[in-house]
C-alpha cells in the first residue's frame, strides 16, 4: 500500500473523537429507516403498511426508497431500447414505477418523508458497451440523466431528496472501478461516477429546484488497488472523483485534463463499523466509519477548498448517514456483534451523530433482518442481519432501545459526564432523569426536564462517586396527553475514570 504524506498521516495522528460543543450540535438530527425488502418489495400489501405504522410509531423520519434503474426501465437484459422508448418520460410504455409507487404512497401516507435514490445497475442497452452485457459496466451518463429525469417528473410534490447511485465505490454497483495495465491500476470510477452527478443533479434540479440532491452514498471500506475491481476505499474515490492528488493538490493529468467538478447539496454517506465500537478509528486512513468522521470531513473539506467539488448555495456539505448498522450474531457469526452491544452501539452512534452539527440524518439499516443464506463466494453467513427485527419479526434489545437511546459521554479522569437521550415520536416531552448509587436499590430524582421538539434531552452531572443513571418518561401526544405507560431506559454506569 501506498503510504500517505506525513501532512496527511500527521492529520489522521491527531483525530479527536470529541465532537462540536452541545450548543452546535444537531438538535433537530433526523432518524431514517432503509429496508427495501420491507416496503418494496415485500409481496403483501397489508404487511407492507403495516410495517410502515411501525416506522412512524417508532419516530422515524425519514424513509430511503431504490429506484433502481434496471428494475424500472424496459427491456433490461436487450442490447438496444425498445423502438419508440423515451427514458426521459415517466409515462412512456415501458417503464414500470409500480413498486416505488406503492412505497412513495405508503410512506407520505404515513407522514414520513421518502427520499429516493436513483441508481443503478442500470438495462444492458444503457451500458457504453452493450455488447458485453453487464449491466454494472460503464453505464451511459446521458442516458442515466434521463432516467433521473423521469423519476423526478413523476415523485415530484412526493419527494424532495435525491440520493445519485448507491454505493460507486463498490463493484456490485459500479463497474470497472479501475483501469489496469498489468499489475499498474488507476481510477476509473470515481471520474465516470462525477460524469453521472454532473448528468444527473441538473436533471433532477431542473424539475424541482428546491429539492436536495446527495451525492455519494459511498460504502465504508475499501482495499488496495490491485485489479480492475478491486473495492475503492472511500476517501481516495473522493479525492479521485474531484482529481484531488492524496498531496490534496489538483491532478490536472489523465482523466483529469480538462477536469469539471460535480455540484451537489450535500454528502450521503454508510458509516458502517462492523464490529469496531462508534468510538474506535479504522486503521486503514482511506476507510471511514462513524469513528473517522472528522477524517472523511477533513477530506472532503480539502477536496472542495482545491476546486474539486462544489457545494450548491456555497459552504461546506452537510453530512447524511443513510445506511448504519449493526449486523448480530446470532445469526452472523462472522461479522456480528452481540445482542447487547448492538442496542449498546446504535444508542452511542446516534449520540455522536447528534454531536456533529453537519450530520442531519441517521439512518438505521435495516428494520427486519435479511434471511441467512450462503453465497456463490462461500460465505455462509451473506447477506444483512443488522435489523433490529429478527427475520420471524422477533424484536431484538435494540428495538426497545432505537426510539429512546441514552448514553453518558464521560472523558477518562474527567468529573463530569454529559447525559444524553431522545424520546420519539419527537415532540416536546418531561422526562425524569434518576440516579442510583452503587449498591443501592432506590433511585432518586437528579432532574426533571423537558426536551426539544425532536425529542431530544441533554445534562451535564458532577461525577463524585459511582452510580447508575437512568431517565423515564410517559408517552404523550402532541397535546401533552398520557398515551401509554411510564417507560424506563438503559441503566448506565458512570465512575471516576482514570485516564490512560
Amino acid at each position: 500500500m501506498t503510504s500517505l504524506p506525513r501532512l496527511l498521516m500527521a492529520l489522521a495522528a491527531v483525530v479527536l473523537l470529541t465532537m462540536p460543543a452541545a450548543a452546535h450540535a444537531s438538535a433537530s438530527l433526523e432518524t431514517g429507516i432503509a429496508d427495501d425488502a420491507a416496503v418494496l418489495y415485500e409481496p403483501n400489501d397489508a404487511k407492507a403498511a403495516a410495517t410502515v405504522a411501525q416506522w412512524a410509531a417508532a419516530g422515524i423520519d425519514d424513509v430511503r426508497i431504490f429506484a433502481q434503474w434496471q428494475s424500472i426501465a424496459p427491456a433490461n437484459s436487450e442490447v438496444r431500447a425498445p423502438a419508440g422508448f423515451d427514458s426521459a418520460d415517466p409515462n412512456s410504455p415501458g417503464y414500470d414505477w409500480s413498486r416505488v409507487d406503492r412505497a412513495v404512497n405508503l410512506v407520505s401516507a404515513a407522514g414520513l418523508r421518502p427520499m429516493l435514490v436513483v441508481t443503478g445497475p442500470g438495462p444492458v442497452w444503457a451500458s457504453q458497451v452493450p455488447g458485453r452485457h453487464n449491466v454494472r459496466y460503464k453505464p451511459r451518463p446521458d442516458l442515466f440523466a434521463q432516467f433521473a429525469r423521469a423519476a423526478a417528473l413523476r415523485y415530484a410534490g412526493a419527494v424532495d431528496r435525491w440520493i445519485i447511485w448507491n454505493e460507486p465505490n463498490l463493484p456490485l454497483w459500479l463497474q470497472p472501478q479501475n483501469t489496469c495495465k498489468g499489475k499498474r491500476c488507476t481510477p476509473y470510477a470515481p471520474h465516470l461516477y462525477r460524469r453521472l452527478v454532473r448528468a444527473a443533479y441538473p436533471a433532477i434540479k431542473t424539475v424541482d429546484p428546491t429539492s436536495t440532491v446527495l451525492f455519494g452514498a459511498l460504502a465504508p471500506n475499501g482495499e488496495n488497488s490491485t485489479k480492475q475491481n478491486a473495492r475503492t476505499r472511500p476517501l481516495a474515490f473522493i479525492r479521485s472523483m474531484g482529481c484531488v492528488k492524496v498531496t490534496l493538490k489538483r491532478d490536472r493529468s489523465g482523466p483529469c485534463a480538462g477536469f469539471k467538478p460535480l455540484t451537489a447539496d450535500g454528502l450521503a454517506y454508510h458509516p458502517h463499523a462492523t464490529k469496531l465500537a462508534p468510538n474506535e478509528q479504522q486503521s486503514v486512513l482511506d476507510n471511514a466509519s462513524i469513528g473517522d468522521v472528522p477524517r472523511l470531513e477533513r477530506t472532503l473539506d480539502a477536496t472542495q477548498r482545491a476546486g474539486g467539488l462544489k457545494k450548491a448555495g456555497g459552504g461546506r456539505f452537510p453530512l447524511f448517514f443513510t445506511e448504519w448498522g449493526y449486523q448480530t450474531r446470532p445469526p452472523d457469526r462472522t461479522r456480528g456483534v452481540s445482542l447487547s452491544q448492538q442496542s449498546r452501539y446504535l444508542q452511542q452512534g446516534a449520540y455522536l451523530a447528534y454531536r456533529d452539527p453537519r450530520v442531519r440524518l441517521l439512518t438505521q439499516y435495516e428494520w427486519r433482518d435479511e434471511p441467512v443464506r450462503r453465497s456463490t463466494g462461500g460465505d455462509p453467513y451473506a447477506g444483512w442481519q443488522s435489523g433490529l427485527r429478527f427475520v420471524n419479526d422477533k424484536p431484538k434489545p435494540a428495538f426497545k432501545t432505537f426510539a429512546n437511546p441514552f448514553f453518558i459521554d464521560q472523558r477518562p479522569g474527567s468529573r463530569t459526564a454529559r447525559l444524553w437521550g431522545q424520546v420519539r415520536p419527537g415532540v416536546t416531552h418531561r422526562v425524569t432523569v434518576q440516579r442510583r448509587k452503587a449498591g443501592a436499590r432506590s433511585w432518586t430524582t437528579v432532574k426533571v426536564l423537558s426536551t426539544n421538539a425532536s425529542g431530544y434531552w441533554t445534562l451535564r452531572q458532577t461525577v463524585r462517586a459511582t452510580a447508575d443513571y437512568r431517565f423515564r418518561w410517559q408517552p404523550a401526544d402532541q397535546y401533552g396527553a398520557p398515551t401509554g405507560p411510564v417507560k424506563t431506559s438503559d441503566v448506565l454506569r458512570v465512575s471516576l475514570k482514570r485516564k490512560r
